[in-house]
């Protein structure tokens, strides 16, 4: 037995070493020609090019970890089963339980090798993606700066701090907003319970004026509406959105925490987290959906027919997991329920098919 699960191993994982090396391929490619022109327009020196698509490697590999785990179970137990192999193990008195059982337990460790992923490479990875893009090709001054539980900025004599971002309402919250003199010394804090951008400038609400001398408030007031002339877009501020979700599950559980302790709304970053673990948990879903789509495919079961299987059931696991996610982001679904149920669908529909095969 244990001869026979090296065979099936070793056929898996060549198998899967190919969808994940032409996948992976076929994605820089097209990032690569997507990206190529604005790169050059902005005059983007070769090896920071490079640099730039290294550094999101890891992220391309997690992405197409999934779709790869699936086109190589199906490859694999249709070239089994074309062969006859798979007659042969059954005649054999050798369940589809014992068949099966490398390749739940390859795409399980790779389940877990991608959660490990998330929580510590592709954040590392991402900051360095971001500046590598930003500044060194094309030429952006660093001045947004972005933390865990704050976002920085500054600009000219400004200074601005604030916790959140919202996308969709254009809306940043808890927002202070320092004015510096030429050396750096305050003479102004404003503190708004929220700074709205209106597609020209950006106008704080519930502000709390002070006048700032020495390093001293020396006379405050209260202002309904005041608006404030910054340089900073929407543009910048969604790379902090996009750095949320390269975020890790521990990471971005912390980020909520503080935001619900302060009285925000979480519930879009709370699908997100949700998400972090159950995205990397789709290798072993698609393994398990894999198999018995194989197995009802018979000796008619080949190439052809493995990657247009893969390619139709992935891009549908990956629609229903977005729309479901995003309807978890403004609240539709509970955030857990929305980061789960795809996986729990995909799983249901894997024991029905399992459950169905003619032996």
């Amino acid at each position: 037995m244990r001869v026979l699960s090296r065979y099936i191993t070793a056929t898996y994982l060549k198998l899967l070493g190919l969808t994940v090396g032409s996948f992976t391929a076929i994605y820089l490619v097209i990032d690569f020609l997507e990206k190529i022109s604005r790169f050059s327009q902005a005059h983007g020196k070769p090896q920071y090019i490079i640099l730039f698509f290294l550094y999101k490697l890891p992220s391309i590999v997690n992405q197409v970890m999934p779709l790869a785990v699936l086109m190589a179970t199906l490859l694999t137990l249709g070239i089994l089963s074309r062969s006859s192999e798979i007659v042969a193990m059954q005649s054999c008195g050798i369940s589809l339980k014992r068949i099966a059982k490398p390749m739940l337990v390859i795409a399980f460790i790779l389940s877990l090798y991608t959660f490990f992923s998330n929580e510590v490479i592709i954040p590392n990875t991402s900051q360095e993606l971001k500046y590598t893009e930003e500044v060194l090709i094309q030429g952006k001054s660093p001045s947004t700066f972005f933390r865990l539980n704050n976002i920085w900025y500054r600009d000219e004599n400004y200074i601005l701090q604030a916790r959140l971002f919202i996308p969709d309402a254009w809306t940043l919250k808890g927002v202070t907003l320092w004015q510096t003199t030429d050396t750096m010394q305050p003479t102004r804090r404003l503190e708004a319970q929220e700074g709205v951008w209106n597609g020209h400038f950006w106008t704080l609400k519930n502000v709390v004026d002070r006048e700032m001398s020495g390093g001293k408030a020396i006379s405050t007031k209260q202002v309904k509406v005041l608006p404030v002339p910054l340089n900073l877009k929407i543009g910048d501020l969604k790379v902090w959105d996009k750095y949320a979700e390269d975020m890790g599950f521990f990471k971005l559980k912390r980020y909520t925490d503080k935001l619900r302790k302060g009285g925000y709304d979480a519930t879009r970053y709370q699908a997100q987290m949700h998400s972090k673990i159950s995205l990397p948990f789709a290798c072993l879903i698609m393994a398990f959906v894999g198999i018995p789509f194989a197995m009802r495919g018979g000796r008619s079961g080949g190439i052809a027919l493995g990657i247009g299987l893969s390619l139709g059931i992935g891009f549908a696991y990956f629609i229903i997991n977005a729309v479901l996610i995003s309807l978890g982001q403004t609240g539709v679904l509970p955030p857990l329920v929305s980061a789960w149920a795809a996986n729990f669908i995909f799983a249901l529909s894997a024991i029905w098919l399992t459950l169905t095969i003619h032996h």
